[in-house]
């Protein structure tokens, strides 16, 4: 059996429980007692096959109160769209010149938006930003002529989910300084979006797992039966 370190020994959990939503938020608080201001995150276990086209869950949602997180949103965009961008906050903006520090291995945003005509070029980037997750997609709302709302959305609490290949989505959803009921409101937002967001090919039960846990803490089982997993 493996030796407990100093840190798991005051965990506070029974790994094998299953809690209600609200008492596992309250479990995931109390155990995150690192130095900093551990992030919150959901696990859903789906059951989906993502091998499968027919069964890709990716989308986005905005949390509404916020992930506690600054995020930093890089535009490709020309003219007046460019000047939008930057009059919304987003970070880095350019064309050719952003090409060029992107293909120099510099990416100074989290997110990357472009308006369609920029596809073009930023197509060329697919092998760097794809396999980082930052490749602009038009049903992510990242491929838009609106760049001002998308880069508002994207700094107001948006945040995108895409399940990995095991079924599994892993999502923050805030801090764990952030209060019980606004991380109880923003998994709530999260849950919704990834059942409203189902695929056609998924068979038999659809959330089957879900834990919550902190950065630095122990993960906390959820009964599946009070998620609104209809």
């Amino acid at each position: 059996m493996a030796k407990l370190t100093k840190k798991q020994k005051t965990w506070t959990v029974d790994g094998e429980k299953l809690h209600g939503v609200d008492e596992a938020i309250a479990i995931v608080k109390a155990n995150a007692t690192a130095k900093f201001d551990e992030s919150v995150e959901v696990a859903l276990n789906l059951g989906v096959d993502p091998r499968h086209a027919d069964q890709m869950v990716r989308g986005v949602v905005t949390l509404p109160k916020g992930t506690g997180k600054t995020v930093r949103v890089g535009v490709f965009a020309k003219g007046a769209k460019a000047d939008e961008a930057r009059e919304a906050g987003a970070d880095v903006v350019g064309a050719e010149d952003l090409l060029e520090i992107v293909q120099g291995g510099k990416i100074e945003f989290d997110r990357c938006i472009a308006t369609p005509d920029m596809m073009g070029l930023v197509g060329r980037l697919g092998k760097v930003l794809g396999p980082k997750g930052l490749m602009p997609n038009p049903k992510l709302g990242t491929v838009t002529m609106n760049v001002a709302e998308a880069v508002k959305a994207a700094k107001g609490g948006q945040v995108e989910y895409r399940v990995e290949k095991a079924g599994i989505i892993h999502s923050g959803i805030g801090k764990a300084s952030f209060p019980a009921e606004d991380l109880r409101a923003n998994f709530d937002a999260l849950v919704d979006a990834v059942v409203k967001a189902k695929p056609a090919g998924a068979k038999g039960k659809y959330v089957r797992k879900v834990a919550l846990s902190s950065s630095m803490g122990p993960g906390v089982k959820v009964d599946v039966a009070e998620v609104a997993t209809a």
